[in-house]
């Protein structure tokens, strides 16, 4: 699918809010507004706009716990994602996730999970879900490089092969899980062959700072999830420029390798063809950035201003009966 002209502008509205939420999260962290641990999706842009527009908004979106840029694009509300990040009672999981944990179910984003791979298998139980009731609704798995070696990869794979189940596992490698490098830490570096393995169809490759490769992509692969084939599965090769974590030295890759990369800026790409395209004048794109900027601080007002969970938060949302509702 060729992304329209108006699409195009709103992709890049969303992804110099996104990074402007996490280059002030990344502010708030070190002024010690935001507790616990913090990932951030700069460079990685591109992909969170790939999965809003080659997908449903009724298929379901599950990832691991770099999820702000996914949750902004899903279209979780900036300011209640920005007051997760401060634990107050206004956030989306009601200050009780924090930067892992982001969730709608309303939006059908079932978060933000810390644990290496663990949502893979919850991945799979949403497919199955969905395919013993009739649905025809795909699921979209994002992971990091690092999680293709944990073992709940592979488990989760083989029993989507089996079952045929509707599910695109897309792999956001930006090349370090953690602080080591791919080539060092996984036997096959070409992460998309693993695939190969359970009998997925797969890309070799795919640009993950060109947002319309992406969308390509993703879109060939979730229609043949819903059409009943089974799992598709993408490798998006990408990057972050910042470290794993805000507590991460980087010591594990020399400097002009990140501003090397920073060449390839998905934004800036975006924001040059629309200048060439005659889209957006320089101008034009200096009122959007100012407007994420707007947009930012206004949520970081409403974080600030938004009260701390109740101590009785602490004993609901703990289970939830056979309908799905939480018990309380």
């Amino acid at each position: 699918m060729a992304l329209t002209d108006e699409q195009k502008l709103e992709a890049y509205k969303t992804m110099m809010v996104i990074r402007r939420f996490e280059e002030k999260c990344a502010e708030l962290y070190a002024a010690g507004d935001i507790g616990g641990f913090l990932h951030l999706y700069i460079g990685q842009e591109a992909i969170a706009l790939a999965t809003k527009y080659a997908l449903r908004d009724d298929d379901n979106v599950i990832t691991a716990y770099r999820d702000h840029g996914l949750a902004i694009a899903r279209g979780l509300p900036v300011k209640n994602l920005m007051a997760e990040m401060l634990g107050k009672a206004t956030g989306t999981s009601k200050g009780k996730g924090g930067s892992m944990h982001l969730a709608d179910k309303e939006k059908r984003f079932w978060g933000g999970w810390a644990i290496v791979g663990g949502h893979l298998p919850l991945a799979a139980g949403l497919a199955l879900a969905d395919t013993y009731r009739g649905e025809d609704r795909v699921t979209l798995a994002l992971m990091g490089d690092g999680a293709t070696n944990i073992g709940y990869f592979h488990e989760s794979l083989n029993m989507a092969a089996v079952w045929k189940l509707p599910v695109v596992w897309l792999v956001e490698n930006n090349q370090y899980g953690m602080g080591t490098a791919v080539i060092r830490a996984s036997a096959v570096s070409d992460i998309a062959k693993k695939a190969e393995a359970y009998g997925m169809p797969c890309c070799v490759q795919v640009d993950g700072m060109d947002l319309q490769a992406l969308v390509d992509y993703l879109e060939e692969a979730a229609i043949y999830a819903r059409e009943g084939k089974g799992s598709f599965f993408v490798e998006a090769l990408t990057y972050r420029y910042r470290g794993h974590s805000m507590g991460d030295p980087e010591r594990y890759r020399p400097v002009h390798e990140v501003e090397e990369k920073k060449l390839d800026d998905p934004i800036s790409h975006l924001g040059s063809h629309l200048i060439e395209a005659n889209l957006a004048t320089t101008d034009d794109l200096q009122k959007i950035s100012d407007e994420a900027d707007q947009e930012i601080a206004e949520a970081v007002e409403f974080a600030k201003n938004s009260p701390f969970p109740e101590p009785g938060e602490l004993y609901t949302d703990i289970y939830a009966d056979s309908m799905g509702e939480v018990s309380r």
